[in-house]
C-alpha cells in the first residue's frame, strides 16, 4: 500500500477490485486520471470498501484503475479521517496512533548482518547489551535483531529485539552461557537484522496518573477492610 499526498483520490488496482465483483460499480470509460509520470490511465470503476490502516478500519470510496501498486491512499482518504503526515519522523498519525511509513523497496530488502562496534568482553555466565552497527547501512530503517545462524558463537545467545537502524548504534542483548569470558572483536558478526515492514503503536488506554490513582484507591479500600476485621 502506497501513501501519496499528490494523489487526489484513493485507488485500487484492477485485478484486486475484480475479486470484489459484487461491490464494484463500473463507470464510463471517458473518466481518466494522470499519473505522477504524466501518463493517463482510465478509471474502470469505484467501490465502497473497508481499509485497514494500523489497528483501525476505515470505510471509504475507492476508485479502480490500472496502477502498479496494489492500493494508493490519496489525499481524500487522509483528509477525511484527519491523518497527519510527518515526513521528519516518516509516519502518519490519527486518533493518537502512530503508523510508520516505509519506502517501497523495504519489502524486497534482504536481511543484513550486525557487526560488533567495538571490542567487548562478556563476563562468564552473564547477560549484557553490546553496541552493534549494520554491515550495510541504509537498506531499511526498522529491523529485528536475532541470532546469526551462519556465524555461530559457541555458548552465546542473542535476543530478538526491535531496533531503529538510524540510531548511532544498535543495542544487541547477548547472553554468555560459557564458564569463561567471551571476547568479541571489533567488526565480528554477532547478529542478523531482518527488515520490519509494519509497526503499530497503540495509544495507552489510561494515563500513568489515572493508573496510580486507581492503585491508591484500591489500597485505601483494602486498609479499610483490614481495619473492620
Amino acid at each position: 500500500m502506497l501513501v501519496d499526498t499528490g494523489a487526489n483520490v484513493t485507488l485500487l488496482r484492477t485485478d484486486l477490485a475484480q475479486k470484489l465483483q459484487e461491490q464494484l460499480i463500473y463507470t464510463a470509460p471517458n473518466i481518466s486520471l494522470k499519473t505522477d509520470t504524466g501518463e493517463k490511465t482510465e478509471i474502470r470503476g469505484k467501490l465502497d470498501a473497508s481499509i485497514e490502516c494500523g489497528s483501525r478500519k476505515f470505510h471509504h470510496r475507492i476508485y479502480v484503475a490500472d496502477i502498479t501498486d496494489p492500493c494508493i491512499l490519496g489525499l481524500d482518504f487522509l483528509q477525511k479521517f484527519n491523518f497527519t503526515v510527518d515526513l521528519e519522523k516518516n509516519e502518519i498519525r490519527t486518533g493518537g496512533e502512530e503508523i510508520p511509513l516505509f519506502s517501497a523497496s523495504v519489502q524486497h530488502s534482504k536481511s543484513c548482518s550486525v557487526l560488533v562496534k567495538k571490542r567487548t568482553i562478556i563476563p562468564a555466565r552473564s547477560e549484557c547489551l553490546i553496541q552493534g552497527i549494520p554491515e550495510v547501512p541504509g537498506q531499511f530503517r526498522y529491523a529485528v535483531t536475532d541470532f546469526h545462524s551462519q556465524v555461530p558463537q559457541k555458548g552465546v545467545l542473542v535476543a530478538a529485539t526491535l531496533v531503529d537502524l538510524e540510531k548511532e548504534a544498535i543495542p544487541v542483548r547477548v547472553l554468555n552461557l560459557n564458564n569463561t569470558p567471551k571476547i568479541l572483536d571489533k567488526g565480528a558478526v554477532i547478529a542478523t537484522c531482518e527488515p520490519v515492514v509494519d509497526i503499530v503503536a497503540r495509544p495507552q488506554e489510561f494515563s500513568e496518573a489515572q493508573h496510580l490513582s486507581s492503585i491508591l484507591e484500591s489500597l485505601e479500600m483494602l486498609n479499610e477492610k483490614q481495619r473492620r476485621e
